[in-house]
C-alpha cells in the first residue's frame, strides 16, 4: 500500500490545498485528514459521512461529595498536583487532572469516579472521487496523536476492503505528536513550504523529522514567485542535501476561489498553470 503524507513545518503553506488537488486527480481515491486539531479538508471535499464514532480521548476524575469523607488521601497520592483542599474540602482541578485513575482506586469511600472525555468524533464517508476518513478533536481534549492513528487505521481498512493502493494523508503542521503519528509508516512525505524565512526554517525541521523515520521526502514550494530569492535558497539547500524539489506552484488567487466554492484547483481550473504543475508533481512521486 502506498501512503503519501502531505506535511508542512508551519500552517498556511497550502498543504491542504495540495491534498485536495491530489484527492481529485483520479477516481477511487482514499483520503485521511489527520489534521485532527483543525481539520478543514472536509470543507473542500464535502464527504457524505455514513459513519460517525466517538473518540475517548481520556478521563477526568469527579467527586461525589455526598459520600466523600474529605480525608485527603487522594491529595497525598496525586502525582499531578491536581487535587487539593479548596475552601475546606477536597477539590479536583480538571485542567491538571491527567486521568490516571489512581485517586479513584485508592479512595476509601469510593467517592471518586472517572468521567470519559468523549466529545471528539471521527467520521468515514464518500466524496466525489472516493472515500474519506476525518476527525474532530473537541476543544480541551487530548491525545491527538492517538486519534490520528484511529483515522489512519480505518483508512487502511477501507483501502484493503476496496482494493485501493494509495492513501493521501493530509497531516497537521509542525513537528509534534500528531505529525509523528501521521508520518510513521508512510512510504513518502511531501513537504510543502513557502518562500519566507519562517517557511524555510520550519521546512528544515519537518525534513529532519521525516528523515529520522526513514521516509522518502520531497519538497514542493508553494507561491514560489512571491520571493524568488528565498525560493532559490530553498532549492540550493535541498540540492546540496539531495532532497528532490518536485514542484513549484505559483501564487494564484483562483486557488482561493476554488476553495470558496468547495472545489480543488484541479476541478475549478484544470488547465491553469497551478493545476498543470500539480499534475506534474503527482506524476513525479508516483
Amino acid at each position: 500500500m502506498n501512503e503519501i503524507a502531505i506535511l508542512s513545518g508551519k500552517g498556511g503553506t497550502g498543504k491542504t490545498c495540495l491534498s485536495a488537488a491530489f484527492a481529485t486527480l483520479t477516481s477511487r481515491m482514499i483520503v485521511a485528514d489527520c489534521d485532527v486539531d483543525a481539520a478543514n479538508l472536509h470543507l473542500i471535499l464535502t464527504p457524505d459521512n455514513y459513519l460517525e464514532a466517538k473518540y475517548i480521548s481520556g478521563y477526568k476524575a469527579i467527586i461525589d461529595y455526598n459520600t466523600c469523607a474529605n480525608c485527603g488521601l487522594c491529595i497525598d497520592y496525586c502525582r499531578f498536583d491536581a487535587i487539593s483542599y479548596q475552601n475546606g474540602k477536597v477539590t479536583i482541578f480538571e485542567t491538571s487532572c491527567d486521568g490516571c485513575k489512581l485517586c479513584s482506586r485508592i479512595c476509601t469511600s469510593s467517592s471518586i469516579s472517572m468521567l470519559q472525555s468523549d466529545k471528539s468524533r471521527w467520521y468515514s464517508g464518500t466524496f466525489r472521487n472516493g472515500k474519506m476518513v476525518h476527525a474532530r478533536l473537541a476543544p480541551g481534549e487530548e491525545n491527538s496523536g492517538k486519534l490520528v492513528n484511529v483515522v489512519r487505521d480505518y483508512a487502511r481498512k477501507i483501502a484493503k476492503e476496496e482494493g485501493l493502493e494509495t492513501i493521501i494523508i493530509d497531516g497537521p503542521p509542525g513537528t509534534g505528536c500528531p505529525v509523528i503519528s501521521s508520518v510513521t509508516g508512510a512510504n513518502k512525505a511531501i513537504i510543502v513550504t513557502e518562500p519566507t524565512r519562517s517557511g524555510f526554517h520550519d521546512m528544515k525541521r519537518i525534513l529532519e523529522l521525516s528523515s529520522n523515520f526513514k521516509v522518502k521526502s520531497y519538497v514542493v514550494i508553494n507561491k514560489y514567485d512571491l520571493n524568488v530569492d528565498i525560493t532559490c535558497e530553498i532549492e540550493n539547500w535541498c540540492f546540496d542535501r539531495e532532497i528532490p524539489v518536485v514542484g513549484k506552484i505559483l501564487f494564484d488567487r483562483e486557488i482561493v476561489e476554488a476553495m470558496l466554492n468547495c472545489k480543488s484547483i484541479i476541478e475549478w481550473l484544470p488547465n491553469s498553470m497551478a493545476s498543470k504543475e500539480i499534475v506534474n508533481i503527482w506524476n513525479k512521486i508516483n
